[in-house]
């Protein structure tokens, strides 16, 4: 009996834990829109996005913001024909025509082609510095791991355990560096430009369109308080050989578009960066 009452007790603390935990993430953020909360099988708490043609936009967003720091979150995308929508993690210093940013947007696919990854940084208002990825994997079977490292010295991108972009700082060019940006997480109708240029709208017929997030990460900088104690983990990191043996993977293997090899796009030069190692 006793062993049995220890046991029961062993659990509820279990649950508890785990609720508290649910909470503590969930209380990190504001919402818009149709935002849902859950959990799944393992007993996760996550949070929902529904878009549908009445809703509008949903999405949350951090109360807090951050100068520097390793934003990661694990995403579920939505299966099926989810052409036309964007579902996003990204950190934003504002809407004003000289924001800072740093995107990672899923752009929606039909059915049975891959998931477009779009990457992009903006300084100071000046964002055409993307660099696409088609997924390598279904991303609405399960959740997979999407991180952001952002410190003074360059902009990583990563999925799951693979490094995939290294954006650099150069002294002499615009970095976000000096605004804290706040995190969101949104899901859109971007039917204007999102699967194939806009060719292929959002297909309201499949709505709602559901995009689940869980395992929130963040090990960052609060504007105007403290860094937190892991930080000497990625205020300087940078790729290593085999790292960097990662991002030449996906390049060559999954890029579907890079605007250092967009002549088209700037007839008077490509940025500046695009010519420097």
């Amino acid at each position: 009996m006793a062993r049995r009452s220890l046991a029961l007790l062993a659990v509820s603390l279990a649950l508890l834990q785990v609720a508290s935990a649910a909470r503590s993430w969930l209380t990190q953020f504001t919402t818009d829109g149709i935002v849902r909360t859950g959990y799944d099988a393992s007993g996760q708490k996550v949070m929902m996005l529904n878009l549908d043609r009445s809703s509008g936009p949903a999405g949350f967003n951090s109360k807090e913001q951050f100068l520097y720091g390793e934003f990661s979150i694990e995403m579920k995308l939505i299966p099926g024909n989810s052409a036309g929508t964007v579902s996003c993690f990204y950190l934003s210093s504002g809407t004003d025509d000289w924001r800072d940013e740093i995107d990672m947007e899923f752009m929606g696919n039909s059915s049975g082609q891959p998931v477009v990854l779009n990457t992009n940084v903006w300084a100071n208002g000046d964002g055409k510095k993307e660099h696409q990825f088609d997924l390598w994997f279904d991303p609405s079977a399960d959740y997979h791991t999407y991180t952001i490292i952002w410190n003074p010295e360059n902009i990583l991108f990563k999925v799951d355990n693979v490094f995939i972009r290294s954006f650099k700082r150069y002294a002499d060019l615009p970095y976000p560096s000096s605004k804290p940006m706040t995190l969101h997480a949104t899901l859109w109708d971007g039917s204007y430009w999102a699967t194939e240029k806009g060719k292929v709208p959002i297909d309201w017929n499949n709505a709602p369109f559901v995009v689940s997030y869980r395992s929130f990460y963040a090990n960052a900088c609060v504007s105007g308080g403290a860094c937190h104690a892991g930080r000497d983990g990625w205020m300087h990191r940078q790729l290593d050989a085999a790292e960097w043996g990662s991002v030449r993977w996906a390049e060559r293997n999954y890029m579907r578009y890079n605007y250092c090899q967009d002549g088209y796009r700037f007839p008077l030069g490509l940025p500046a960066e695009c010519s420097r190692s």
